[in-house]
């Protein structure tokens, strides 16, 4: 099709964008930008939020396999890390029944998928107060909270005398 030219006397046609739709977009542009980096920042204690969640689901596992076992279990931790832990049976010579010892050594867990030793996804994260925590078959005990911390933030697991947990 052939182009028509414009009569001599009409006005110029603009060709490209107003200023008015080029600031609109760069407003777009911006607060897409600003929703991206702000999603990205890294929250300090994320980690260690996850850390205790996961704790608190495994200390409640724990106390679930301390009442069907009737072995105490130790949970244990330091900066990298923690676990834990339960006498193991022993069949004396000159009994038929077995019993629990720790003097030839403690089962950690190690092929266990649940109560396996782990790491700190947090880095190096502080324990308060410090030493184990016992899980007892006792279905109604006494209430505690511990407090860990990793040096930009802390986070408090409770447990209340009924055996529920929570993270604040």
């Amino acid at each position: 099709m052939p182009r028509v030219p414009s009569p001599p006397n009409a006005p110029a046609r603009q060709h490209g964008f107003s200023l008015v739709e080029v600031m609109v977009v760069m407003v777009i542009i911006g607060i897409a930008a600003a929703t991206i980096g702000l999603s990205a920042a890294p929250d300090p204690g994320r980690l260690l939020r996850q850390d205790a969640q996961q704790l608190a689901q495994l200390m409640a596992v724990a106390q679930n396999e301390v009442r069907v076992d009737g072995r105490v279990i130790a949970w244990q931790a330091d900066d990298g890390g923690y676990q834990f832990s339960r006498g193991v049976w022993r069949m004396p010579l000159d009994s038929v029944v077995p019993v629990v010892t720790t003097a030839g050594g403690l089962d950690t867990f190690e092929r266990d998928d649940a109560l396996r030793p782990r790491r700190w996804k947090a880095g190096a994260v502080r324990v308060l107060p410090p030493g184990p925590v016992l899980l007892t078959s006792e279905w109604i005990g006494a209430p505690w909270q511990m407090v860990l911390k990793d040096g930009n933030a802390q986070v408090t697991i409770s447990r209340d005398a009924r055996g529920a947990y929570q993270v604040r």
